[in-house]
């Protein structure tokens, strides 16, 4: 007879009763989603970001399909965080309720915007931490300024880890650097809980008639099934450089669609998964992921998921 796997892991000192998320910009404030799956099975989710002021984002077109994926230019737009949290809380509130573990997208202009955010949103019972958002390329001030340079990484994730108190620190890393593994141990030598990889690549599509980029802002960071080679590496390096050595977690993600895509990044370190633009496709792809994720550990005889962690030979 079969063994019922057990799929939870341990996440930056919290249990998650599974190891998938839903990645940051993808699913709203959950509101959105619920209309199309049960979002009390995820093992967490990630909130669109919140800023300090609400922010109306790019001018359109911000969004184009590609080949293998699609590029994004939002701009980080959202309601702000007063408003999220006069709004959003009692939905996520359920959610944390039964059991899923909420993080909240904090960006800001400043290291003073983020500390500010932070210290607002972890007041709230229903948030378990914040993904500290320092690589986004779609936006001209803040976001992935930060997270090209490993002083500024060191500044901004003490000064939010100060502020996150007792709450779990996330911190959001951009593919587009040298070295991942030099910024990834700038934050976790400042304190930085959990770390997330990948954010989206910077990337252009061009009207050949107009002979214009077709989004507005140029540029926009491109996800889905064309990085998910490129994000399996940057996940294993830094389990093999930082991971290990500071016994801090990794959140992958980058094109994930299948049970095989995520057991790809566990098995290259990461011990928690997130689903980003699969779910604009079908958004019960998280769940199908998840039973997916027990089928494989009950065909291979694994007891525990969490064995299959970083288990890359």
């Amino acid at each position: 007879m079969p063994i019922e796997p057990n799929l939870s892991v341990e996440f930056a000192g919290r249990r998650l009763n599974n190891p998938v998320m839903t990645a940051s910009g993808t699913c709203g404030y959950a509101d959105e989603l619920g209309d199309f799956m049960d979002v009390n099975i995820l093992g967490g989710l990630i909130t669109k970001s919140v800023s300090l002021e609400p922010r109306k984002g790019n001018p359109m077109p911000r969004i184009v399909e590609t080949d293998a994926g699609m590029l994004n230019a939002i701009g980080l737009a959202n309601i702000g965080v007063e408003r999220f949290i006069q709004e959003k809380i009692p939905v996520l509130k359920s959610m944390s309720e039964a059991g899923v573990a909420i993080y909240v997208n904090a960006v800001g202009y400043t290291i003073d915007d983020y500390v500010a955010v932070t210290e607002r949103v972890v007041e709230q019972e229903a948030i378990a931490g914040v993904e500290l958002n320092i690589s986004c390329p779609n936006v001209k001030k803040g976001g992935i300024c930060f997270g090209t340079d490993p002083e500024s990484i060191a500044e901004i994730t003490a000064a939010v880890k100060k502020a996150a108190g007792n709450k779990t620190l996330i911190v959001k890393l951009t593919p587009t650097v040298t070295d991942i593994t030099v910024t990834a141990k700038a934050a976790a030598d400042q304190g930085a809980d959990a770390i997330s990889l990948v954010n989206t690549f910077t990337a252009m599509v061009v009207d050949i008639e107009k002979r214009l980029p077709v989004l507005a802002n140029r540029t926009g960071g491109l996800s889905g099934p064309a990085i998910k080679p490129i994000a399996v590496y940057l996940v294993n390096r830094v389990y093999e450089s930082v991971g290990k050595s500071y016994g801090i977690p990794i959140l992958g993600l980058g094109g994930i669609r299948t049970a095989s895509d995520a057991l790809e990044f566990i098995i290259a370190g990461a011990s928690t998964v997130a689903i980003g633009t699969s779910n604009y496709i079908d958004p019960a792809c998280p769940v199908k992921v998840i039973d997916g994720l027990r089928s494989y550990c009950r065909r291979q005889d694994i007891a525990d998921i969490k064995t299959l962690v970083g288990s890359l030979e």
